[in-house]
């Protein structure tokens, strides 16, 4: 397996482990991997009168690399492969979204953001919710 192959497939997983998490807080899935041609939307929830734009981060403690240290390893932060450009893509795909779906009145809206530590030895999952960030 590619390392390609392999970072696809703890993305896939992350995204499944977000959305069990997020419909057992009362979620509703509304869309995963809204995909226009400058970025995608990794899930599309609603709760109550809310749309939730969610971008999840996956990372597996198996993928860190050996030669850097553990206390290193153990302070890395999904969220922070979040950057400028990701976020305007995030941005322009978020308005295609309401543009397409709600032409006469836009709904209040959030960005939120789903981050899952994933252990494959022990099969754990570490997820943390950052709700209604400023994009």
């Amino acid at each position: 397996m590619t390392k390609d192959t392999e970072s696809r497939g703890i993305g896939r997983l992350g995204e499944d482990i977000a959305v069990k998490h997020l419909e057992n807080k009362g979620f509703t899935t509304i869309e995963r991997n809204y995909l226009k041609k400058y970025g995608e939307i990794d899930i599309i929830a609603k709760k109550g009168d809310i749309l939730h734009f969610i971008e999840v981060k996956s990372v597996s403690c198996e993928n860190n690399p050996s030669n850097v240290p553990r206390a290193t390893t153990d302070n890395y932060r999904p969220e922070d492969n979040i950057h400028t450009q990701k976020i305007k893509r995030l941005s322009r795909t978020i308005q295609a979204y309401l543009l397409s779906n709600y032409q006469n009145k836009e709904p209040a809206w959030v960005f939120d953001v789903v981050t899952i530590k994933i252990d494959m030895i022990n099969k754990r999952a570490y997820v943390k919710f950052l709700e209604d960030l400023v994009l």
